[in-house]
């Protein structure tokens, strides 16, 4: 049996700084956001991603896309 790949939609992360520790470090958050579309591009995806750092205060460092797949026996 082949094993099929099923797109489900994603999670759309960001990663903003929203401090220092006290020994100096720098202090991370994620922001969330659910239900991204499969078949969305990476590209649609990153100029989504930037358009919502620009609404944070914080500083972005890092911008995750997690795509979700189901697996099936076909």
């Amino acid at each position: 049996m082949a094993v099929v790949k099923l797109p489900q939609n994603g999670k759309l992360s960001l990663k903003v700084q929203t401090g220092v520790s006290a020994t100096g470090n720098p202090v991370y958050r994620l922001r969330a956001f659910a239900n991204i579309r499969a078949g969305a591009t990476d590209s649609d995806v990153l100029a989504v991603a930037e358009g919502l750092a620009n609404l944070q205060k914080h500083k972005l460092a890092d911008i995750i896309r997690q795509d979700v797949n189901n697996l099936a026996n076909q």
